[in-house]
């Protein structure tokens, strides 16, 4: 499925995030997806706080990670969010890869799922509020 929107962030691993043998903890790669995850969300201009203020939560409903290749201390890394569904959820793709070679390391996705803030209750509709957050980049994509 064709990206909507593609952020990438870089970092190099630290200390606190490897184990004894100097391989990252694999569940750091969930925090690397965050990171990601909001710097794509701030680009659209929904980013957490503005989903709060517009009366909605995104929780995670469902996460997968498949790790190809460990990274180590010190390793400098991209992570790359694509937004590939936003309607009726939002779907993210994440690939972590290694810096100099581009080597793939892991890769998963995150799935969000809106809910109404005021009665608790999971929409089944994307909300207008994202809607028209990510109306212009959608237009954009089906006249390219």
């Amino acid at each position: 499925m064709k990206a909507i929107l593609t952020t990438t962030m870089e970092m190099t691993i630290p200390f606190h995030d490897v184990d004894s043998m100097g391989i990252t903890w694999h569940g750091n790669y969930l925090r690397y997806f965050e990171v990601a995850r909001c710097q794509l969300l701030d680009e659209i201009d929904y980013g957490y706080r503005k989903m709060q203020a517009s009366g909605y939560a995104w929780p995670i409903v469902d996460a997968q990670i498949k790790y190809a290749h460990s990274s180590t201390f010190d390793q400098k890394i991209k992570v790359i969010a694509s937004l590939i569904e936003w309607e009726n959820r939002i779907k993210i793709n994440y690939e972590v890869r290694d810096l100099d070679s581009n080597k793939r390391l892991t890769k998963g996705y995150t799935i969000q799922a809106a809910v109404n803030m005021l009665n608790n209750e999971l929409c089944f509709v994307t909300p207008d509020c994202f809607r028209e957050k990510i109306a212009h980049l959608v237009d954009i994509k089906q006249e390219q």
